[in-house]
């Protein structure tokens, strides 16, 4: 990359030097840093409209659009729209609230609450601003990037920004157009990729569970809908039939000074659940007076956890525990007590897309989804002989392995470009790479 023939020091830390023609100023010097506003009560349906003029544009929103803001889920009536803030397509903000220091070009016409702050009579070009605020490096010292940064109009108007010409502005602009937007596409690809692999992964584990490995095999109707056609030598049983399931009724939880004892055993909670390994030096620790209380789900190597309340169906394997452990009342844990099932097997019948039959084994509440035990043990599970189970499970040990391993090496190849993007977006923006000369591609029309 060349740089420029001159620097200076710019007296400011994140920017670092820049060209000697270039300035530092603050952003209020381009501008007036105001802030959005809310129609109140915020929920009086008389300020909305589905045929508003202006969307209503919440935090949500600004946090699922990329660069640009291309719509939103609400529209504001005419009177809601009158007592917020109207902005218009090509305007820039920023979240300083909920996703904090998230901005967004509008290409719509909008209105933003006091979540947002807005840049009135903005000269400065607004797509170099975003660009600014996307490298992250100027909230530096300001608290940490999301909801513990600190932002208001002040701390906006006060940060310093690096200035140049009107034309140097819109080369730079153009450049992180182009180059960022290679980097995009990458990304887009691995993305896609990743999500091909997934499918192709469960379509894997669903159809060894239910075939077999033998594509030959001669085929009968299993009499279960959301099954279908298994191998003619396969059977259906139920899962009581086949292990012990046990999950805790009616612990009262673990007060604050309980967890803060010496610790004698790990309490596995459903956010201990992690691609089917449990980490176990992250998880909660108790006492051994409140692990004894209950030694009937106590968790041994070779047990299947699965979650039963809220998000149903999440799979793990208990292994590498090298000290008591013990669950909490949204686990069931499963312990094989019958020569019916591998225990290997049955975690990947489990994991397979037959989880999505849960959904018709699950009673709600008010809000909360919930498996209940004498339900869960009367779903009808697939067996086969218990040799084939040990080839499905080794061969699907296996062959997940390697989707697995393709998988996390796209996402890492995805962290370095987006580390890679960001990095170039701050270079740039701070002069330390000189675009002014650089031969920028035409963009292709869609």
């Amino acid at each position: 990359m060349v740089r420029y023939e001159k620097y200076k020091d710019s007296g400011i830390a994140w920017i670092g030097e820049v060209p000697e023609h270039w300035g530092v100023r603050r952003i209020k010097s381009f501008c007036i840093v105001k802030r959005g506003a809310s129609p109140r009560p915020i929920d009086d349906e008389k300020y909305f409209d589905d045929n508003g003029e202006f969307a209503w544009v919440r935090i949500a929103d600004a946090s699922a659009s990329e660069r640009y803001l291309l719509s939103t889920t609400q529209k504001l009536s005419t009177l809601g729209a009158s007592l917020s803030i109207k902005r218009f397509p090509d305007d820039i903000f920023l979240s300083i609230a909920g996703t904090v220091g998230k901005a967004i070009i509008t290409k719509i016409k909008c209105c933003i609450h006091d979540g947002f702050v807005w840049f009135k009579n903005l000269n400065y070009n607004s797509e170099l601003l975003y660009y600014i605020f996307e490298s992250g490096q100027p909230y530096l010292g300001l608290g940490k990037m999301g909801t513990q940064l600190n932002l208001n109009t002040d701390t906006v108007g006060c940060i310093f920004v690096p200035y140049m010409n009107r034309a140097e502005q819109e080369q730079i602009v153009k450049y992180l157009d182009w180059k960022c937007g290679e980097v995009d596409r990458i990304v887009e690809v691995r993305e896609r990729q990743i999500k091909l692999l997934g499918e192709l992964r469960t379509s894997v584990i669903s159809r060894a569970v239910t075939r077999g490995l033998n594509p030959n095999a001669p085929l009968k109707d299993s009499g279960i809908d959301w099954i279908g056609q298994i191998p003619e030598h396969w059977e259906i049983c139920r899962l009581k039939n086949a292990c012990s399931l046990k999950g805790r009724i009616g612990w009262k939880g673990l007060r604050s000074e309980e967890f803060e004892q010496i610790s004698y055993a790990y309490l596995v909670t459903g956010q201990d659940f992690h691609s089917a390994i449990i980490d176990w030096t992250k998880c909660y620790q108790i006492s051994k007076e409140r692990y004894d209380e209950d030694p009937y789900i106590q968790l041994s190597n070779g047990d299947l956890l699965i979650t039963k309340d809220g998000t149903i169906g999440k799979i793990a394997k208990v292994s590498n525990m090298d000290k008591p452990s013990c669950l909490n009342s949204g686990i069931f844990v499963m312990k094989q007590t019958k020569a019916l099932f591998e225990q290997s097997y049955l975690y990947w019948l489990l994991e397979s897309s037959l989880l999505k039959e849960f959904n018709n084994y699950t009673s709600t509440g008010t809000t909360i989804l919930h498996l209940y035990q004498n339900v869960f043990e009367n779903m009808p599970f697939i067996i086969p002989s218990l040799s084939e189970q040990q080839q499905i499970a080794e061969y699907l040990d296996k062959k997940t392995e390697e989707i697995d391993s393709t998988i996390d090496k796209f996402k890492v190849q995805i962290d370095k470009l987006k580390e890679y993007r960001q990095a170039l977006i701050a270079e740039v923006v701070t002069g330390k790479i000189d675009i002014r000369s650089i031969e920028i591609p035409i963009p292709k029309s869609n």
